[in-house]
Formats: structure tokens, C-alpha cells, sequence
């Protein structure tokens, strides 16, 4: 099983940017479609955004034009770039296949506030 560590998360105001890194143990390449996925206290886990080996990418309608998702297989990690944050945006952001699920990694918090 490949293991995750996420990275990057922290306190911003509204409208701030953060930068979220997932390091995979193992191959990012065997695991195919790699998402970030979030979860609020009180919420299910939601799956925010999603890319293909290719490149090709897909994201909740809530962080639509806002995020965005990358990755780097050389490296075996994927990257989510965040900017306008809301307050809403404050959860644990963690990474993992979308399709082919390893075990999860601790997360890294996102908290959004003034």
C-alpha cells in the first residue's frame, strides 16, 4: 500500500492562497486518477479535485476557477494550489487515488479566517 503524506496547509485570511503538497511512498503512476479531497468538522470527506495520468482535470463546482490540481509522477506527488480562499474552504485536505484507494495519510489542516 502507498502511503501519503500531505503538507503545505495553515492559517490565511479570506482571499489568501496556500500551496498543498501529497508525497506518495509509492508509484502515483500505478495508481492512475489522483485526487484532493477534503473534510469539515461535522462533513463528510468530499472529493475537490481530480487529475488523470494525462494531465486532464476536474473540480468541485465550489473550488471551480479557484484551485488548482497537478501532479508530478517523477516525483510522485501532487500538488494543489488554492487561491481566493473562503471560509468555507477550512477543512483537512488530504490526498489519494480516485478511483484506487490506498490508505490514508493525517491530512493537513486548511483554516480560512480574519
Amino acid at each position: 500500500q502507498v502511503q501519503f503524506v500531505e503538507s503545505g496547509g495553515g492559517l490565511v485570511q479570506p482571499g489568501g492562497s496556500l500551496r498543498l503538497s501529497c508525497a506518495a511512498s509509492g508509484s502515483i503512476f500505478s495508481i492512475g486518477i489522483m485526487g484532493w479531497y477534503r473534510q469539515a468538522p461535522g462533513k463528510q470527506r468530499e472529493v475537490v479535485a481530480g487529475i488523470t495520468l494525462g494531465g486532464n482535470t476536474n473540480y468541485a463546482d465550489s473550488v471551480k476557477g479557484r484551485f488548482t490540481i497537478s501532479r508530478d509522477n517523477s516525483k510522485n506527488t501532487v500538488y494543489l494550489q488554492m487561491n481566493s480562499l473562503k471560509p468555507e474552504d477550512t477543512a483537512v485536505y488530504y490526498c489519494n487515488g480516485l478511483r484506487r484507494l490506498e490508505n490514508w495519510g493525517q491530512g493537513t489542516q486548511v483554516t480560512v479566517s480574519s
